[in-house]
């Protein structure tokens, strides 16, 4: 009975202490959202809550996608395909992996922030593809992919030029959306800004990746002036070509914005600072397209020819000097360039014989390099289509290694000695950028040739006015030109790569309209000026302007 009395004693007290916690556990519920000491104590209770199916879930944009039928509009589109977040399917398109999170605040008007591009992103058109190791994308117009060079292509590609692409091959984009915005399929509603949180890639933009657009705002510069720094041979406006849509195209990065090019901004962020472009003939284009796109095309009286200082003089019995500099006196600023066509050093075999050789150091940079590298802060280097044998032979090149006529077999082949002295110039500028802190060093990469049904001296010709990247996005992450691309790799010099974007532009050539043209001889190397060089100076710009922010931050 004593046993039978304490039990039920035991009992009672162990059933007022559950009461207890009963009730004060239900107080505690009932305060959650009213006590704010509470809610300081406790997680969110979104936590406990359990995953609902509805419009505003957590999406992620994958590279699969569904082509959907013709819109009213006309133009094909994809649908996206949304998964949910909380369990996306085990595959390598939807692994997070060196992703960086970015916190955004609230948007404030007129500005570019990663919420707007966001928004544009999830209501634009987008398509991604199994395309590997190809240039471009090309669709037709029934919305499929065409074209020998483009393979497992899905979806079509919407031209509006205001949206911005996410094609990143290989990798997703992924968008915590929160609660209260609309789903992946419909324009995201300009609410609730706050602590939008934006998962991108952890790497630099990249310029190289996008597509053509027209601009009516373009082009930078008058065609018909710049006359003190644009070469006569170069203004198409001059000549008797009649067609100038190919001025009206922009270049448009995928998933970027590229600054937009000013000559006032450019000369402030080179102030006290010295560019110079080092390369052919094509350099050559560039560097009076920089000096046309600063100037707006106005002879500056103001702009003062410094060339002697670099030693840029017309040599006796010459027909041009070397290269050309002018230095802008406002901001302290010097464009220059220096004709090196080989990248490499040239040396006359036999100084007392005017006919003499001249051995091609391959494996030595330049001069002129060595003698004003100390004086360069921005460096552009190129070369390329020189390198033939009918060059070789017609400047009278021999090509040496160490001081000495090359015996290498291997070396003795045009493109393998190229290829050798691309990469000998960036490893030489690269063991110099410790000595030269403030220096930044490019690589251009490779401007393509356009040669339809022969070459320049046998009936090649394009004349084509209808622009070849008409429904064309270049997406490709590595460079067209493998050496370019393969001699920068892991060095500090970076690669301005144009090669795949130029290619799209056939009809920016100079073709059959050149002032000193011939019956049957087409120039399709060079570039009607203003043109295709303008955008890799918008974009030589971006990459500086990208580079100086690191360096301030």
């Amino acid at each position: 009975m004593r046993m039978k009395g304490g039990f039920s004693r035991f009992r009672g007290k162990e059933f007022s202490l559950l009461l207890i916690v009963i009730l004060g556990t239900t107080i505690l519920i009932w305060a959650w959202d009213r006590a704010p000491f509470v809610t300081t104590l406790l997680p969110p209770k979104e936590q406990f809550q359990l995953p609902q199916a509805s419009s505003e879930p957590h999406f992620q944009i994958s590279k699969d996608v569904d082509v959907a039928d013709q819109n009213p509009a006309g133009n094909y589109s994809p649908r996206t395909r949304v998964q949910d977040k909380e369990t996306p399917p085990a595959t390598e398109h939807t692994e997070a992996k060196n992703k960086q999170v970015l916190e955004v605040g609230k948007i404030g008007s007129g500005e570019s922030s990663p919420l707007s591009k966001a928004k544009e992103n999830a209501s634009s058109s987008v398509t991604e593809t199994e395309a590997k190791d190809n240039l471009v994308v090309e669709f037709g117009e029934n919305g499929s992919a065409e074209g020998s060079i483009v393979t497992e292509t899905k979806g079509k590609h919407d031209q509006n030029e205001g949206e911005k692409d996410l094609k990143q091959k290989g990798q997703t984009l992924d968008l915590a959306i929160p609660m209260g915005y609309a789903s992946a399929n419909s324009s995201l509603k300009e609410q609730d800004e706050k602590n939008i949180t934006v998962l991108v890639n952890n790497e630099a933009c990249n310029y190289a990746k996008g597509k053509w657009v027209v601009d009516n705002s373009r082009p930078l510069y008058s065609g018909l002036g710049c006359k003190r720094w644009l070469a006569q041979m170069w203004a198409c406006r001059l000549m008797q070509r009649t067609d100038f849509a190919y001025e009206k195209l922009r270049w448009q990065p995928n998933n970027c914005q590229m600054e937009e090019f000013e000559g006032a901004k450019f000369l402030k962020r080179m102030q006290d600072k010295t560019l110079a472009f080092v390369g052919d003939s094509l350099g050559r284009q560039q560097f009076q397209s920089l000096m046309c796109m600063i100037t707006g095309g106005n002879d500056r009286h103001d702009v003062i020819d410094v060339g002697e200082k670099y030693a840029l003089v017309k040599p006796r019995g010459g027909v041009r000097p070397n290269g050309w500099a002018y230095w802008f006196p406002s901001t302290n600023t010097t464009v220059l360039y220096y004709w090196s066509a080989c990248l490499c050093d040239l040396e006359p075999i036999d100084i007392k014989n005017p006919a003499t050789d001249y051995a091609m150091h391959l494996d030595r940079p330049p001069a002129f390099l060595r003698l004003f590298l100390h004086k360069i802060d921005v460096l552009v280097l190129n070369t390329g289509h020189h390198w033939n044998r009918g060059k070789l032979r017609e400047n009278r090149w021999v090509m040496h290694v160490g001081g000495m006529p090359n015996s290498n077999k291997k070396l003795a082949m045009i493109g393998d000695a190229k290829n050798f002295t691309i990469h000998s110039i960036v490893d030489w500028v690269n063991k110099q950028l410790p000595k030269h802190p403030r220096l930044k060093a490019f690589y251009r990469s490779i401007s393509p040739r356009h040669f339809v049904n022969g070459d320049w001296n046998t009936g090649g010709s394009c004349d084509n006015t209808t622009p070849m990247s008409v429904g064309k996005v270049v997406m490709q992450n590595d460079s067209s030109d493998y050496s370019a691309g393969s001699a920068v790799k892991g060095t500090g010099v970076k690669l301005l790569d144009v090669t795949a974007l130029s290619q799209l532009r056939d009809e920016g050539h100079i073709s059959r309209f050149s002032i000193t043209a011939k019956p049957g001889v087409q120039d399709c190397l060079h570039w009607c000026l203003p043109g295709v060089p303008d955008t890799w100076n918008e974009i030589l710009f971006a990459q500086i302007s990208d580079m100086s922010k690191v360096q301030d931050e």
